[in-house]
Parts: structure tokens; C-alpha cells; sequence
């Protein structure tokens, strides 16, 4: 609930900023959000037009972090930024450590002596009252049974292995900046830990989002001739293959793909998420709706693809998916190491939107990564223009 609140906060900063910008194709995501608002049409239940608001703001948040960042560039330098983002990534680090410590704890928050029972009743609500550090639940009926696995500082572990997977190539570049810095070294040590908590969430999405960002990486490396990425993207899967063997995380991913029928039932339900996408292709149903399997999660989730196309329709998530893909061939463009890192997050939100929610602070981190990909491109040519405006050899 605090991106919206920040975003308010940097609203009132933009309204004294004169000539606030916003990149060539922004439009496609204003055409976005503009579908999402008219599909509320399809919502009548009080509690979901609370939900479709809810998450509707955190739309909103993104997009003027968005508008925010990609103003703010004597304020806000890449630096400065990738170095918030890596502050970000030790809080991730350190909720996952916590979970890890306290595994069952659960924190009253004060949110829940502020609600109704009525409200408290319903489970997203209830969750974001009663704040666990981990995910889990013992029932053998449930759609998943696990091992408590880190989820702080968010509700789920699937938004943890998320936010870890996007900034961990912001981390890897902000080092990279203050190599000649005491923060460096303490970089170096916090990498190598963090693998603990990653590792023990046991997100195979979250596996599959690193390692194609891996090999993106060292291809684009070797086509540039850079050595020392080459070398750090080896020393972080030498890392990683040293933490696997370590770690019981091999034996518990067997466990949780014997011991539930997880993937069979999400396949399930996105087969079931398509067909009735087919009954209302236009506007969808506004929010997710409950599975017509007992027992499975609601049609709608598990996924922002699915999120997107069941509530918004197949326009809605024709046009979410185009501003990623538009995001991703922008940025491509540039070969510095911001760029590679913009371009290389967005990369992985390709990948983990078919399978995770990033509402929240995954599209935070998306649109923040899009607008300083974009902004310094822009910079870039501004200055190369200018300069031969002035008959200089920019």
C-alpha cells in the first residue's frame, strides 16, 4: 500500500516541475491504463470494485514513478539510483533471512485494529493484516504444501523471488560503479549470502528469470568483447552452483514437485483462464473471478499475463505486453552498462509475467529500469545533436 503514497508525494514534486516529459510511445501504456478504467464496467460486487481500485492505484504508482524518473535526471543520476534499488535489494535480502529465523511468526499489524471483521474476512485483506515472514500452509488439501518459505517483506514468495530477480542486475552493476568504495566489498560479501534466502523460496520462476538473464548477458557480452562481465556472470554461477550443492535446495524442489500436483493444477487453470477470457475477449471481467475447480485458485492469477488478459481482456493485454516488448527493443539499442541493465530487467519481466503478479514492487522496478533506459538514451542523442549543432565532434 506505500507505492501509492510515495507516488503522491512525487506527484506534488512533478506539480512544481515546469515541461514535465514523458518518452515517444508512453501513449501505448496511457491507452493501458485508460482500457483497465473502462473494464470496471464488468465488476458489481462491492469487494471486488475495492480490489479493482486497489490494484488500479498501484497502476497509477508505477506510472508516476515512471513520469518521476524519467524527469528527474540532474536529481536523480544513475548512480544514485541503482544505488536506492540495491538498497531495496538488502531490505529483500534481509526479510528472506528473517523468515528464515522466524518461520511462523506472525505480526499484528496496525491495519488490523483498524478494519471491520467484515473485512478482516476476506483472505487478501486478512494477509495484509496479519503479516507472516514466510509462506506457508500445512493443509494437505491446499493448492501448494511446503516448508515455510521466506516471503518478507512482501505477502508472498513468489513477489520475493520476483523483486530478487529483477534487481539482482542492478546490484551487479551498482557495484560495479563503486568498485573503489568500502560498499563495494560489502557487495561482495551480501551477494554470495543472499543466495540462502533465494534459494530456499524455492521459485522455480524465479531460477528460470536469472538464468535466462544470465545468458543474455554473457551473449551480449561476448558479441561487445567484454571481459570482466564475461568473468563476473561465471564467478555468479560458480556462486550459485556452490550454494545449490550446500543447500538442501535440490532435495526440497524434488520433494514439492512429488508431493504436489501444483504445476498440473496451474496448467489447469490457465487453460481454464483462457476459455472463459473467450466468453468476454473484449473487456474480460474487470478482476479475477473464483475457479470453477473446487479447490483451485481463482481464474485470473497466478500470473500477470493472466491477471491482465482474464480482467482487462485480450486488448488489455495487448497493449500491457506491447509496452513491455516496446520497453525491451527501446533500450536494446544501447550498449553502456545502464543500458544493458534496463534492458536486461525488462528482459526478465518478459519472462516471469507469464507466471508471477508484479503489481507492487515488480512493476515499481520495471517502469523505474524502463525510465532510466529511456531517459539516457535520449540524453545521449540530445547531446550528439547539440554538439553538431555546434560543429563539434560529438
Amino acid at each position: 500500500m506505500a507505492w501509492p503514497a510515495f507516488a503522491l508525494i512525487m506527484v506534488m514534486a512533478l506539480s512544481r516541475t515546469k515541461n514535465v516529459r514523458a518518452p515517444r510511445g508512453f501513449g501505448l501504456w496511457l491507452l493501458f491504463m485508460l482500457w483497465t478504467l473502462c473494464t470496471v464496467a464488468q465488476v458489481h460486487e462491492p469487494g471486488r470494485i475495492a480490489g479493482f481500485f486497489f490494484r488500479y492505484g498501484l497502476y497509477v504508482g508505477a506510472t508516476v514513478f515512471f513520469i518521476y524518473v524519467y524527469n528527474a535526471r540532474r536529481t536523480l543520476t544513475a548512480r544514485r539510483i541503482l544505488g536506492i534499488l540495491t538498497a531495496f535489494w538488502l531490505i529483500v535480502v534481509a526479510g528472506g533471512y528473517a523468515g528464515i529465523a522466524f518461520p511462523v511468526l506472525e505480526i499484528r499489524t496496525a491495519l488490523s485494529f483498524l478494519l471491520p471483521d467484515s473485512l478482516l474476512g476476506n483472505n487478501l485483506i486478512h494477509e495484509m493484516a496479519f503479516r507472516g515472514l514466510t509462506q506457508f500452509n500445512p493443509d494437505p488439501d491446499a493448492f501448494v504444501v511446503s516448508a515455510p518459505r521466506p516471503s518478507a517483506p512482501f505477502l508472498y514468495t513468489n513477489s520475493w523471488g520476483n523483486a530478487y530477480s529483477l534487481l539482482i542486475p542492478v546490484v551487479l552493476a551498482y557495484m560495479s560503479m563503486v568498485r573503489r568504495e568500502k560498499k563495494f566489498w560489502f557487495l561482495v560479501l551480501i551477494l554470495p549470502v543472499s543466495f540462502v534466502p533465494a534459494f530456499l523460496t524455492l521459485n522455480r520462476g524465479m531460477f528460470l528469470g536469472l538464468g535466462v538473464a544470465l545468458i543474455y548477458v554473457a551473449v551480449r557480452a561476448a558479441l561487445a568483447g567484454n571481459t570482466r562481465i564475461i568473468l563476473s556472470v561465471a564467478a555468479i554461477a560458480i556462486a550459485a552452483g556452490i550454494a545449490v550443492s550446500a543447500l538442501p535446495v535440490m532435495e526440497r524442489l524434488d520433494q514439492r514437485t512429488e508431493n504436489v500436483s501444483s504445476i498440473e493444477t496451474r496448467a489447469d487453470l490457465y487453460v481454464e483462464t483462457f476459455e472463459r477470457t473467450l466468453e468476454s475477449p473484449v473487456f474480460g471481467y474487470g478482476a479475477p473471478r473464483p475457479s470453477e475447480n473446487p479447490g483451485a485458485p481463482s481464474a485470473g492469477t497466478q500470473g500477470h499475463v493472466w491477471i491482465v488478459m482474464f480482467s482487462h481482456g485480450f486488448p488489455g493485454l495487448a497493449l500491457f505486453m506491447g509496452w513491455l516488448l516496446w520497453l525491451f527493443l527501446k533500450t536494446i539499442r544501447r550498449r553502456d552498462l545502464v543500458g544493458l541493465v534496463c534492458n536486461t530487467v525488462i528482459l526478465i519481466s518478459l519472462v516471469e509475467v507469464f507466471y508471477y503478479g508484479v503489481l507492487g514492487a515488480g512493476l515499481v522496478i520495471i517502469m523505474t529500469a524502463g525510465a532510466l533506459g529511456l531517459r539516457e538514451q535520449e540524453s545521449q542523442s540530445d547531446i550528439v545533436r547539440e554538439g553538431a549543432d555546434k560543429g563539434v565532434d560529438a
